[in-house]
């Protein structure tokens, strides 16, 4: 039998990385924009006129946490919406110089399928392959660069695996590739959605050209997010109208979501080395429990203990011999959440295509969990789901119509 469920079900929320819930102090900032300072941005009037200036402080405030300047910004609908401007902003505007992309094949999706669709416009890309850990080389990608190359794309840190990439120093090469040429190409853009609360934004230290952010997970906001844009590096938009965002983005300012959005960016970066600290602890702490408890379990990713090469908060383990569907069906019945992979495909049958591309066989891919912790978590909810996980792997062991056998397993060990 599973373990019995208790009299009363604890909600355990450990799915950071797909989206968080809206911060108290994020959400009363944003209050009056719903009904008090609601004006068009674009009016000459004096409401539009006031909605206009707390526009530009929003610039201001985001700039100068990623020290960049007002200008660089531009507000979006969410991060695969900035991810598709940069991408398609970027490539269809300097078509005519080269047709060649860089990017990786652990990127989200919201970068993946923009670029496949453009394989079809007679575009060519390099996908470049990770190590086991989830790690690009630096020296990899500066040796596919061509003389055709226009973009790229490589995220910041994976929303999967939680590895984090050596995204300054692939700038740095790709900075080398431009002046030995003497060429502004190639551009260089990062997904950064996943480091917005818990790594540094500074774009100039990270020297990327674009860089995306969205506010849903760092306990802003859901459909709202913004795009770097560096001077010089010239763009066409995907969204025509009004002309709004300097001509790049067109429609009507979603300004108490733009407002909710900077107040979260603030609060995370402000929060970030004591949050991080804290997470690290409890994430450890949460895998120490489950070796203890469970066998044969590997851990995806970068190593535990290098905190400038892991996500503080990210915990992706493989039980082997079980679903990762079934486990996190099961574990929902007890009030736990949890993902099988990254969020956006929660739909699909298929196994990840991050951890399929770290080398992982199909069953052990199929096999995976994801954890992500955020402010709310605690000790007690770790001792809750380990009242629960090992029994759950346990019972789903005996009845798995796969048994691979000791052997399969040594190799992942």
């Amino acid at each position: 039998m599973f373990p019995p469920k208790p009299k009363t079900k604890k909600f355990v929320y450990l799915d950071h990385a797909a989206t968080t819930y809206v911060d108290e102090r994020v959400e009363k900032v944003m209050k009056p924009y719903y009904g008090k300072i609601f004006g068009n941005p674009s009016s000459l009037y004096e409401a539009g006129r006031v909605a206009n200036g707390e526009l530009n402080d929003c610039h201001r405030k985001v700039a100068e946490i990623i020290h960049a300047l007002p200008d660089n910004i531009i507000f979006t609908g969410g991060g695969s919406e900035s991810d598709n401007l940069a991408i398609f902003g970027v490539t269809r505007k300097h078509a005519n110089f080269g047709k060649h992309i860089i990017t990786t094949k652990i990127e989200h999706h919201a970068v993946l399928n923009p670029i496949e669709h453009l394989e079809k416009e007679s575009f060519v890309v390099t996908y470049l392959e990770p190590d086991s850990r989830g790690f690009i080389s630096p020296k990899k990608v500066r040796a596919e660069i061509r003389p055709d190359t226009i973009l790229i794309s490589i995220m910041y840190a994976n929303n999967e695996i939680g590895t984090v990439e050596p995204i300054a120093d692939i700038g740095r090469e790709i900075l080398k590739y431009r002046k030995e040429n003497n060429s502004i190409y190639p551009f260089f853009h990062t997904d950064a959605c996943q480091a917005g609360g818990v790594l540094e934004l500074d774009v100039e230290k990270l020297h990327v050209d674009l860089l995306t952010l969205n506010a849903s997970k760092i306990y802003g906001p859901k459909g709202v997010g913004m795009l770097y844009k560096r001077r010089g590096v010239n763009i066409v938009p995907l969204i025509y109208g009004g002309g709004q965002e300097m001509n790049l983005r067109s429609g009507t300012e979603n300004l108490a979501g733009i407002v909710g959005f900077t107040k979260a960016l603030e609060l995370a970066q402000e929060n970030r080395q004591d949050e991080n600290m804290r997470l690290v602890e409890l994430r450890d702490y949460f895998y120490d429990q489950i070796s203890k408890k469970i066998d044969k379990i590997k851990l995806n990713g970068a190593s535990l203990g290098n905190e400038n090469s892991r996500l503080p908060n990210n915990l992706n383990v493989t039980f082997m011999d079980v679903e990762g569907e079934a486990m996190l069906l099961y574990l929902d019945a007890y009030g736990i959440c949890c993902s099988t992979g990254s969020a956006c495909t929660s739909t699909s049958l298929e196994p990840s295509h991050v951890l399929t591309a770290l080398g992982l066989p199909y069953e052990y891919a199929h096999g995976s969990l994801r954890f992500t912790l955020g402010h709310c978590n605690t000790k007690a909810d770790i001792d809750y789901v380990m009242k629960y996980l090992p029994g759950i792997v346990e019972k789903l062991r005996e009845i798995s119509p796969v048994q691979m056998g000791n052997k399969k397993h040594a190799k992942y060990k």
